[in-house]
């Protein structure tokens, strides 16, 4: 997970909150700028429910809590490069390019170079332990540590992970928690998104650009389609 927003569910943990909120937006240089509540009218919600709101925890297509995120999406250079190697991965392992491209954003905003403390590395910032499992054997030649930030084998990895754990556990949401949280843990809640501070905030963000950008796509077609005249 990426350290700002690791940085909010400790302030959330902090505060006992069971559904905590964040608050976001990205600056003139494309940095996101995150906080566990709106320091100023620049920001705004990603992640909790407006006042008022019911408190559920799914996604019903509220996208302008990810406004600021798409808008980065669509701008940044290193965003439009990977493009064509995201259509390849999804193409290839059967997941939605629009997920592989939230997961990314919210894992390591699209440093291919990323590694955090714990030691996932890349772009979907992958553990070498499990990029050595969904490694082909040519991939294992080559260390995890060196191979997983490789671009392309990074993405083709985790889109095979991905892929897998959505397979195993029924739904994106619970897949994303076993990203996250790991496997085990996953059972041990049988089977359902823990109540994790860190792993919920993880998969709402997520699935939050998840959404936004599968609107989107769909926006793009609708504007592309022809009427023919009647016969």
């Amino acid at each position: 997970m990426r350290a700002w927003l690791a940085g909010w569910v400790m302030a959330a943990g902090a505060c006992g909150a069971a559904q905590a909120e964040v608050w976001a937006y990205i600056d003139g240089d494309g940095v996101a700028h995150v906080a566990p509540q709106q320091v100023d009218s620049r920001y705004r919600r990603v992640i909790g429910d407006a006042p008022g709101g019911n408190g559920s925890e799914a996604v019903p297509g509220k996208t302008d809590r990810a406004e600021g995120l798409l808008l980065w999406l669509q701008i940044a250079p290193e965003v439009k490069a990977l493009a064509p190697l995201l259509r390849e991965a999804a193409t290839a392992h059967g997941v939605d390019e629009e997920l592989l491209k939230a997961v990314i954003v919210v894992e390591s905003g699209f440093n291919a170079r990323a590694v955090s403390p714990r030691g996932a590395l890349g772009l979907m910032q992958i553990m070498p332990v499990s990029g050595d499992r969904y490694a082909t054997p040519a991939e294992r030649r080559t260390p995890a540590a060196t191979r997983l930030l490789d671009p392309k084998i990074n993405v083709h990895t985790g889109a095979r992970m991905l892929a897998d754990l959505e397979r195993r556990f029924g739904g994106i949401d619970v897949a994303l928690a076993a990203w996250n949280a790991g496997e085990g843990t996953v059972r041990r809640h049988g089977g359902k998104v823990p109540d994790i501070a860190e792993t919920r905030a993880h998969v709402h963000l997520v699935l939050e650009l998840y959404w936004a950008l599968l609107q989107e796509r769909q926006a793009r077609r609708a504007t592309e389609m022809k009427l023919l005249p009647a016969r």
